[in-house]
């Protein structure tokens, strides 16, 4: 479970400098340029990400069970994760009532697929990999919002088109990766 640690840190450090250093991160953006930063950003993103890979499917083979997972939680879970798919479509489609409500859609999205995962996966490799997004997205978006009440920040709506588009596009997505997507990715039926 070592390179799944590592993949984690690396990936979850990354993406919480705004949370925990937000002045060496601009200080760093004014050394280096914001293309220099966004390319050190994402290889040490893809570095985690993919170390993350590699080590849950490692450590899924033997981890310890930790709570039982009765059949129905993988209902629930795969349920539970078609708000998230809404949610991260309204984080990139401007001018939604979703993301004018909620401000950051995509780490709430976050929030709701690592909860609904934890309760329908209960080994340790699961609780770290679950467990490690969710405390990530809790710290993160109340990073985000209070950022956005300091500095006045608003998200305005242009109407409920932009709402309907994100509803359908998120269904779309959601129905593609949980009957078929999920099982050929990950090994696992949602609803199987």
């Amino acid at each position: 479970m070592s390179f799944l640690i590592l993949g984690l840190l690396l990936f979850l450090a990354a993406h919480s400098v705004r949370i925990y250093a937000g002045g060496w991160r601009e200080a760093q953006i004014a050394r280096l340029g914001e293309m220099r930063w966004k390319a050190a950003f994402s290889l040490v993103s893809a570095v985690g990400l993919g170390l993350i890979i590699w080590g849950y499917g490692e450590a899924r083979v033997n981890s310890p069970v930790l709570w039982p997972t009765p059949n129905w939680t993988r209902h629930l879970a795969a349920l539970l994760t078609l708000p998230a798919f809404i949610l991260l479509v309204a984080a990139y489609l401007p001018g939604t009532r979703i993301k004018a409500a909620i401000g950051h859609p995509m780490v709430a999205g976050v929030k709701i697929w690592a909860a609904a995962h934890l309760i329908a996966n209960g080994n340790a490799c699961d609780a770290a990999l679950f467990g490690s997004f969710l405390i990530w997205a809790v710290l993160d978006f109340i990073s985000a919002r209070r950022r956005d009440r300091l500095a006045g920040r608003s998200y305005p709506a242009r109407g409920w088109s932009r709402d309907a588009l994100a509803l359908a596009i998120g269904l779309a997505a959601w129905v593609l990766f949980a009957f078929y997507g999920h099982a050929r990715l990950i090994g696992v039926h949602p609803f199987g």
